[in-house]
């Protein structure tokens, strides 16, 4: 056999590789690839904010909105749903997170161009510390602050209504008067009663320093029994609430922009007399 196709034969896969390893004659050297710097992404533009999106979360986490768009001197602030505390309450419930208010509250103190506020409610009531840390906040601002009750302002829904400067409820707005109630694990003894004593004395006396409602009539209403089904108390509508001396008149929301206005003009002129 001639070694031609021998050598052809050997050069052949897989022999191919085998026939290069064995050759004495120094192996020709590949060049490097040459070296691609990498590509570098142009800089993204900042994504600017959608004003629909920034919209839908503010009322998503706050349930406040600007709209419409306006200047205007009087903050809105509500409490809807049941006021929650110190203990957070289940995904379903409509609650608003007293965390939230406090700040508002704070920020229209400060904000000079917030001359008084307007308080709408229409809340189940909820945390007892919580509505009276919101309440004495209402109560202890510089401004005019008028509440609105519209729907329900019950249980310490109460001490909110009555904490502004001037109240109003819709005629068929209801607020439930009735004792204070605890939730979770309750000892049975002496100092527990004591305990729920002493948080109604400050709910009760709050009410009466901030409405025309002496305390002795308010318990009266609270520890009233046949009226209510399931519980102890009282179911007060719009016009009773004004008999009582709860709230101070029965109107919506014209008559409570009204007053508050009147309430921003009167502090203008006493602050006028004060620098003269």
């Amino acid at each position: 056999m001639s070694k031609q196709p021998y050598n052809q034969f050997l050069n052949k896969p897989p022999f191919a590789s085998t026939a290069l390893n064995n050759n004495k004659g120094p192996a020709p050297q590949s060049s490097p690839p040459e070296e691609q710097e990498p590509a570098v992404a142009p800089p993204e533009a900042p994504a600017q904010e959608d004003p629909k999106k920034k919209l839908l979360d503010s009322i998503t986490q706050l349930g406040q909105t600007n709209v419409p768009q306006l200047e205007s001197n009087i903050y809105c602030m509500t409490i809807i749903g049941q006021v929650e505390g110190h203990i957070q309450l289940p995904p379903q419930n409509k609650t608003t997170k007293y965390e939230h208010l406090i700040p508002q509250l704070v920020a229209a103190e400060q904000n000079n161009k917030i001359e008084g506020v307007l308080v709408i409610l229409n809340t189940v009531g909820g945390d007892v510390e919580a509505g009276l840390a919101i309440a004495e906040m209402v109560s202890s601002m510089s401004k005019p602050v008028v509440t609105l009750v519209l729907g329900g302002g019950h249980s310490i829904g109460v001490p909110i209504a009555v904490a502004g400067s001037y109240s109003f409820i819709a005629e068929t707005a209801t607020m439930t008067i009735h004792p204070i109630r605890l939730t979770g694990l309750v000892i049975g003894v002496p100092q527990t009663f004591e305990y729920l004593d002493k948080m109604q004395d400050r709910v009760v006396s709050f009410i009466a320093r901030h409405s025309n409602i002496s305390e002795e009539k308010f318990r009266e209403l609270m520890t009233r029994t046949g009226e209510l089904t399931r519980d102890i108390g009282t179911n007060v509508i719009g016009v009773d609430a004004v008999k009582y001396g709860l709230i101070d008149e029965v109107g919506g929301l014209g008559k409570a922009l009204k007053k508050l206005n009147e309430l921003i003009e009167k502090a203008r002129s006493g602050e006028e007399r004060v620098l003269q």
